[in-house]
C-alpha cells in the first residue's frame, strides 16, 4: 500500500465517525452525468487503417460532501465512471494487439482494448477523495482532477481523466491562492487502471519504456487589480523534466466589448535519467538524425480576444524555442496540456515550431437564440525542426453546440466537433475528425 493509500483509509475512517455531523450532509451534493459520445477519425494518405471510429455511452456520477463542524472540516468526495460501449466501428477502434515484444496500445480512442486489440464492452472507476478545511485552506488526497498550469485534467472523450495524489490550497491572503500537491499515478480517459507518470518518447508499453510515480507541482495567482492576474507555476517530474511557468492575463473595457490579453511563458529543463539515459529521453529534433534526446525547450505565447455584442475575434501567436518538444504529462493515451494551441487533434508544440492562429465565435443569444454557440480556430505551425528539414502543419476546428434553455429538455446539450488537420511531416499521415456529443446532468442531491 502506498503512502497516498495508507493515508486515504486513515482520513476516510476518521470522516465516517463525523458523517452525521451538521454541514456534512446538509452541504452535500451529489449529481449524475450522461454523455453520449461518437468519434470519427479519417487518416490520411499512409499505410494502415484508414478509419478510427466508437460510440458510447457514459455515466459520471460525483457526491461531494460538506464539511464536518469545527475548526477543522472533514469532508469526503467521490466520483464513479462507466462507460459503455455502444459500437466499436467494427474493429477500427484504433487500438494495437498485444505482441511478444510490445505491450499494444493503452486503448482505443474511447474504450480500453483486450490484448487482440478489440474493444471492452465496458470499463468502470471508482475514485474517492478525503479533505479537510481549516479558514480558508482546504487539503484533499485521493482522487483529483488539478487543471493549472503544469498539470490539466482531460476530458476531451467519453469519460475523464483523474490523477491520484494530494493537494493543498489556501487562499489566506487577500487576492493571492496557492496551490501545491504531488501526484504519484493518473487514470487515462480509456483505462479502469492507474498508470505511472511518463512524457512523450518514454511512454512505450515495451520493455524500454520509462516512467515516474512523483510530480511535484506548486505557485499561485494574485490579483494585481481586479482586471489584472499573475501567475507562477513549478512543475517536476521526476527523472524527466523540471518546468517553470509565468502568466499575465489582463481584461481590459474598450469601447462597447472587452479586450483580453493571455501572455504565457514556460520554461522547461531536463531532470534526472532524462539527461543521460536513452530510456528516459523525449521527442525533438538534436541535429544530425538525432529525433530523441533530454528536454530543452522554451515557450512563449499570447493570445488576444475582442469579445463585443456576442461576438469574439481572437488572434495569437506562439514560439516553442530548443532541442525538444514541450514537455508534459502524457502517457500516450490522450492527454491535455496548458498552451494556447492545444487543439482537437494537435498540439503545435514541436521543436522550433512557431504558430500563429485566428479565432471567432457567436453567441446567438444576442439574436434570440439563447443556447447556441458556433466558433472556429484555425492554426498554421512552421518551422517544425526535423532531419529532413524545416516542415508546417495546420489544423481548422469547428464547433456547434446548443444547450436546451426551457422546457422539458432543459439543459440537454448537444455539441458537434469538427477538425481538419494536415502536414508535410514526413511519415505523419493528415486527418480529418468528428465528434457528436449529447450530455445531460441530473442533480440528486
Amino acid at each position: 500500500m502506498n503512502k497516498s493509500t495508507l493515508a486515504l483509509a486513515v482520513a476516510v475512517g476518521v470522516i465516517a465517525q463525523q458523517a452525521g455531523a451538521a454541514g456534512f450532509i446538509e452541504d452535500s451534493k451529489a449529481t449524475l452525468g450522461l454523455r453520449n459520445f461518437y468519434i470519427n477519425t479519417d487518416n490520411r494518405d499512409g499505410a494502415g487503417a484508414n478509419k478510427n471510429e466508437e460510440w458510447g455511452q457514459g455515466f459520471d456520477l460525483r457526491f461531494i460532501s460538506g464539511y464536518t463542524q469545527g475548526t477543522v472540516g472533514f469532508g469526503i468526495d467521490a466520483i464513479g465512471l462507466l462507460g459503455v460501449r455502444l459500437d466499436s466501428g467494427g474493429g477500427t477502434n484504433g487500438a494495437t494487439a498485444a505482441t511478444r515484444t510490445n505491450a499494444g496500445s493503452y486503448g482505443g480512442t474511447v474504450f480500453p482494448s483486450e490484448h487482440n486489440g478489440e474493444a471492452v464492452d465496458n470499463f468502470s472507476s471508482l475514485g474517492l477523495t478525503a479533505k479537510a478545511k481549516i479558514s480558508q485552506t482546504e487539503l484533499k488526497l485521493g482522487t483529483l482532477q488539478p487543471k493549472l498550469p503544469v498539470i490539466v485534467t482531460n476530458d476531451g472523450r467519453l469519460l475523464p481523466q483523474t490523477w491520484q495524489g494530494g493537494q493543498i490550497t489556501s487562499g489566506e491572503i487577500k487576492d493571492l491562492t496557492l496551490v501545491g500537491g504531488q501526484i504519484e499515478a493518473v487514470k487515462g480517459r480509456n483505462s479502469s487502471n492507474n498508470e505511472q507518470l511518463s512524457i512523450s518518447g518514454a511512454n512505450g508499453r515495451t520493455a524500454a519504456g520509462r516512467d515516474s510515480n512523483k510530480f511535484i507541482y506548486a505557485g499561485g495567482d494574485y490579483k494585481i487589480t481586479k482586471d489584472l492576474t499573475a501567475q507562477y507555476y513549478y512543475g517536476n517530474l521526476e527523472d524527466f523534466y523540471k518546468q517553470h511557468f509565468l502568466g499575465l492575463v489582463h481584461n481590459w473595457a474598450i469601447g462597447p466589448g472587452v479586450l483580453k490579453s493571455d501572455l504565457r511563458y514556460f520554461n522547461s529543463r531536463d531532470d534526472g535519467a532524462n539527461g543521460h539515459d536513452s530510456n528516459y529521453f523525449t521527442t525533438g529534433y538534436y541535429g544530425g538524425n538525432v529525433t530523441k534526446g533530454k528536454v530543452d525547450n522554451n515557450l512563449y505565447s499570447g493570445l488576444f480576444l475582442y469579445t463585443v455584442a456576442g461576438h469574439t475575434f481572437g488572434g495569437g501567436y506562439q514560439v516553442s524555442n530548443g532541442d525538444s518538444d514541450f514537455p508534459w504529462l502524457n502517457q500516450g493515451d490522450g492527454s491535455s496540456n496548458y498552451t494556447i494551441t492545444d487543439m482537437q487533434i494537435q498540439k503545435f508544440g514541436r521543436a522550433g515550431e512557431r504558430t500563429w492562429q485566428g479565432r471567432y465565435s457567436y453567441d446567438f443569444a444576442k439574436v434570440g437564440l439563447p443556447g447556441l454557440t458556433a466558433g472556429v480556430v484555425y492554426l498554421r505551425g512552421d518551422n517544425i525542426d526535423t532531419p529532413s528539414g524545416d516542415h508546417t502543419e495546420w489544423e481548422r476546428d469547428f464547433t456547434v453546440g446548443y444547450v436546451v434553455p426551457e422546457g422539458p429538455f432543459k439543459n440537454v446539450g448537444l455539441m458537434w466537433k469538427n477538425a481538419t488537420w494536415r502536414t508535410d511531416l514526413p511519415s505523419t499521415r493528415s486527418q480529418d475528425e468528428n465528434r457528436l456529443i449529447v450530455s445531460y446532468s441530473i442533480p440528486l442531491l
